[in-house]
């Protein structure tokens, strides 16, 4: 019976370290706010409405000091895509890291 309790609550127990890894992180949050910033000076690489959905979904569960800091990284990813000399590189970003924010979902933010 013991076993049986045991292996019962070593299963609740990854049921929510499961479900708490789906959860979209700060650090995300953040990325995905420099991917919109990046987004809104590189044209036609990745559509910023489509990160914005996703930053809009995830705002509400922020803090403030975290949603002020994403405002920061946005504002900074448009600085940086004004630089010509960089726009390969950040290119390369919207096409690859960002594009797991694109679509949305705790899911394709792990990848």
């Amino acid at each position: 019976m013991k076993i049986v309790l045991i292996a019962l609550a070593a299963s609740f127990a990854a049921a929510s370290v499961a479900s708490a890894s789906d959860k979209v992180t700060d650090v995300d949050f953040l990325k995905a706010n420099r991917c919109k910033g990046l987004a809104s000076q590189i044209n036609g690489v990745v559509d910023p409405a489509s990160l914005d959905a996703f930053i809009k979904a995830e705002r509400g569960a922020r803090a403030a000091y975290v949603v002020e800091r994403a405002d920061d990284e946005f504002q900074r990813a448009r600085k940086e895509a004004r630089s010509a000399d960089r726009k390969d590189r950040l290119t390369a970003e919207l096409t690859g890291a960002c594009q797991a924010y694109v679509a949305g979902g705790p899911s394709l933010a792990k990848q």
